[in-house]
């Protein structure tokens, strides 16, 4: 059966592979004989421990994952994160953030109620259109962390070099480039995101630590439930987990292996957005927000002379068939996110109806 379906360019929860939305519909009254659906199952049964077992696996080889890494699944999304971060890594009390964005300026506030915050690099100057020199930074000699948002899905950046944190762990939200392109996971000491972006539906976070940073002395006030250990020792189930996501997940993990892993994901990024840059750095009415250097494959902000025409061009797409092309009510403007899921097809649509309205317009 074929659905009628949009391009929905959300930059969360948003579009997952049709094929993967397909597998979940035919199971969805009876999984694979179990005369039940995964919504139903018992987190403790065989059956979702092998969904969640294999999900992991496939996780641990997509991103070659070490084995000094553990791979946790936590309910709450990358906001809560903002909070755990600095509970459970909290040795000085004194956290280094660069703020590139809305998401890492709310983490860096989120952590100043731990802790003393020290903002060492930003990009507020401009508005966030630019990721700042992260070469030589004013790393503090005690900060417990460095801490940054690699791609900002309001504003559109994301880094090209990882900062130099001259030995201090680095702590990165991934929330809108998950799985997107390859990472080498040693980098970092510990890797969070929402899932909602890239990777599955809303209401989870996935969080791969290094096993040296899960602790079991943490501060006594420090809840049981936002404790990396309590999730460690329990693989995940310390509680019920979210298990229709991690189900979800599961099966788009397979489906970017059946691409031939994220290096072949990447180069589709890379190929899909090249069509909406070039056209908006050759359109007159059409303005892209980011530094060239800094643009983001996953989400492309732009804008064109005022509001008026922006809602203008946003009514427009919703009567062409897109969706969720207005930017954040943080910063206006237009958005694209164009996720692992989009379709080329749907970014060259995308691009067509901005030359005809263009035209029409001009």
């Amino acid at each position: 059966m074929k659905y009628d379906r949009i391009y929905n360019f959300s930059a969360g929860p948003s579009m997952l592979p049709e094929s993967v939305l397909e597998e979940a519909r035919d199971e969805m009254m009876n999984y694979r004989g179990t005369g039940e659906s995964v919504i139903e199952m018992s987190h403790r049964s065989k059956a979702f421990q092998a969904i969640h077992d294999e999900a992991k696996a496939d996780l641990r080889d997509l991103m070659n994952i070490p084995e000094n890494y553990e791979v946790l699944f936590i309910q709450g999304g990358a906001t809560l994160q903002f909070s755990m971060i600095p509970m459970n890594l909290m040795k000085n009390g004194v956290f280094d953030y660069i703020v590139t964005g809305s998401w890492s300026s709310k983490a860096s506030k989120e952590a100043a109620r731990f802790g003393k915050v020290n903002v060492i690099a930003s990009s507020k100057d401009r508005n966030f259109s630019y990721i700042p020199d992260v070469t030589d930074l004013p790393i503090s000699p005690d900060a417990d962390y460095v801490h940054i948002c690699e791609n900002e899905t309001i504003h559109g950046t994301t880094y090209q070099t990882l900062p130099n944190t001259k030995g201090k762990i680095l702590v990165s939200d991934q929330s809108s480039m998950y799985l997107s392109k390859p990472v080498n996971v040693s980098d970092y000491g510990l890797i969070y995101g929402g899932v909602q972006k890239n990777v599955g539906p809303a209401g989870m976070a996935i969080v791969i630590i290094r096993k040296d940073l899960i602790r079991d002395d943490v501060d006594a006030s420090v809840p049981i439930y936002m404790r990396y250990d309590t999730h460690a020792d329990a693989d995940s189930m310390y509680n019920t987990p979210n298990t229709f996501a991690i189900y979800m997940c599961g099966k788009v993990f397979k489906y970017l292996k059946s691409l031939g892993g994220l290096e072949a994901v990447h180069k589709n990024n890379v190929e899909k957005a090249q069509p909406l840059y070039d056209f908006l750095d050759q359109s007159k009415m059409f303005k892209g927000t980011v530094d060239k250097k800094d643009r983001s494959l996953m989400n492309v902000p732009f804008v064109t002379e005022s509001p008026e025409l922006d809602a203008e061009v946003v009514a427009g797409t919703k009567a062409a068939g897109f969706d969720n092309l207005k930017g954040h009510r943080s910063v206006g403007g237009l958005r694209a996110s164009i996720y692992n899921a989009m379709p080329k097809e749907g970014v060259l649509a995308l691009v067509e109806f901005l030359k005809d309205f263009e035209a029409k317009h001009g």
